[in-house]
Formats: C-alpha cells, structure tokens, sequence
C-alpha cells in the first residue's frame, strides 16, 4: 500500500498543495484528475521523489520514504514525452536501464516483456519511424524493464487519439492487472480517468475535491465543483455518462 500523509507544497508564497491524505491499494489503478495548475503534476513528482515537499510523510508498505532518494524509491515514471533516445533503436530503448542493474535478467524475460506489449516486429526501428502508439509502449516496456514497485504516467495519452488511445488504456490496465502494479496517472480529462481507473483523486487549487471510484464521482460527487467540472469537461448529459460506461455505472 502506497500511502501519504499531510503532504503540503509551497512554491514560494504559493500554496500548491495542502495536506493532502491519501491511500492506494496494491495492484489499483488511480487517476490524479484536475485542471492546469491544479497541483497534480506536483504530487505524482513529491511521490516519484522527484520535487521535495515542505510538510508530510510518505510511506510505502510501512516503510516510510519521505527522506529516501528517487533513485532508490522503487518507483518508475513514463513522462508525458515519452523520454525516448532518438539515436537507438526500440530494442536499444527497451533495455537502456537494465545496464544500471546489479541483477541480470534473462533474454527469455527481457521478451516476454517485449512479446506482452506486441513491440516484437519494431524491435529494430528507430524512435523516429514508430507511431505515437508505438512510442508508448516502448515507454512502458523499457520502464517494466526496472521492475518498479509503483508505475506513474504523466498524461500518458495526451498525444494519441482514437483507436490507438483506446489499445493503450488497455494495455495499462493489463499491465496494472499483469503484475499487480501500483499505477499512478496525472490526467486533466475526466473521461480518460473514469475509463481507466479504479479510483479517481479529483484535485482543485491544491486540495482534495473528492477520492473515490468512477461510480461515486458519476453518482455521489462531494461537491458541487466536482459535479460541474466533470460535466463541463465531459460535455454531455448524465444519462449519456450511463450509456458511455454501460450497465456497471447504469
């Protein structure tokens, strides 16, 4: 279990997170879900270990991190660009990381990461020549590469669209499902948080507007802020949100 307590954050007199409490089972998949400037890119980076914050612990499985470094947190990030190097090719991206390991991990196993997310025919392709879909699952591939404990994704489908949007939330939820993988996303569209998601942290100016499952945001929203934003982003009527998530949210 992933779990934060009284995490605060200021930017000089700018507060951009304030006493944020928060608790992620094992395995779940949750959505950190706001505007710009909202403060979520702020959390996923406190947790990553990448921004320092000014008040709060974080702990993952009892053991308490707050003072533990990035690189020896455990945990592992696919940024919003992906972060791939242009001048090797997919295979060279996907094990990139592997040579900082003191444990050697098998070919057989380097594939069948590459196998469960279909990159075996653009092992040879530069980053250049790969789709936008592609590109991420070289992201992913070369991030479970590092065994994390916990997986975070900054806007991980921002820059796809249609068809190949709907293949990566599914790949993500396999992955999540596959091996049992804490997985954190930063998004600012509610409709890729509740269709991807087990839990939704909906974010405004810094605090918690409300937590919870697709189901409750949809049918039980705290406030009024969370009613209207998940409404006014989405552009559709509640009985439309039904139909969308089909029976389970009906």
């Amino acid at each position: 279990m992933l779990r934060l307590e009284n995490i605060s954050k200021q930017f000089g007199d700018k507060v951009v997170l304030d006493d944020i409490n928060l608790e992620i089972d094992s395995g779940e998949i949750v959505s950190l879900l706001g505007s710009s400037g909202s403060g979520k890119t702020t959390l996923l980076n406190i947790i990553l270990g990448l921004t320092k914050m000014n008040k709060g612990k974080i702990y993952y499985n009892n053991l308490d991190l707050s003072s533990v470094p990035m690189k020896k947190r455990g945990f592992n990030i696919v940024f919003q660009d992906y972060a791939l190097f242009p001048h090797l090719n997919a295979y060279e991206n996907i094990v990139y990381g592997l040579k900082n390991r003191k444990d050697h991990m098998p070919e057989k196993e380097i594939l069948e990461y590459i196998d469960f997310l279909e990159l075996k025919p653009h092992l040879s392709k530069k980053i250049g020549e790969l789709s936008g879909g592609q590109k991420q699952r070289v992201a992913l591939a070369r991030t479970l590469m590092m065994k994390p404990s916990v997986l975070l994704l900054d806007e991980p489908l921002s820059a796809l669209d249609g068809v190949i949007k709907e293949s990566i939330k599914q790949r993500i939820k396999s992955i999540a499902k596959e091996f049992k993988l804490t997985t954190i996303i930063v998004t600012h569209d509610p409709e890729e948080a509740l269709t991807l998601s087990d839990k939704i942290l909906i974010i405004n100016q810094g605090n918690i507007a409300q937590y919870g499952t697709p189901y409750e945001i949809i049918n039980q929203p705290s406030n009024a802020f969370v009613r209207e934003f998940i409404l006014r982003q989405l552009q559709i009527k509640r009985q439309n949100i039904y139909n969308l998530f089909g029976e389970k949210y009906a």
